[in-house]
């Protein structure tokens, strides 16, 4: 009796209704990576392409170093790998000398 009552209706209903997905938005492959990279721990090139599913690793890393990260690469007998750093001071000095045209970040003009 009940099974008539409300079976066909009810089947209805939880069709058409929408369910809403709560939680948290899932994160870019670029942004993992780039969290996994400011752990400090070196990241090999077969790690990245396997874990996240990568076709090219170094175009991502080319991405990452254009954003301004600075990603240094380790080129040894097991491998590439890659990890975070931080820029020397003739790396910025070069920077500073390339924007400006002179060693020092201001002008006495």
């Amino acid at each position: 009796m009940f099974k008539s009552l409300f079976g066909d209706s009810a089947r209805v209903i939880s069709k058409s209704k929408k369910v809403s997905k709560r939680g948290r938005k899932t994160m870019s492959k670029r942004q993992k990576v780039l969290n996994l990279l400011n752990k400090g721990e070196s990241v090999s090139w077969k790690a990245l392409r396997s874990r996240f599913d990568l076709t090219s690793p170094r175009a991502l890393v080319d991405t990452l170093r254009a954003e301004g990260n600075m990603i240094y690469v380790n080129k040894s007998a097991k491998g590439t790998s890659y990890r975070m750093g931080v820029p020397t001071k003739a790396i910025i000095a070069a920077g500073i000398k390339k924007l400006y045209g002179t060693p020092y970040a201001y002008r006495n003009a």
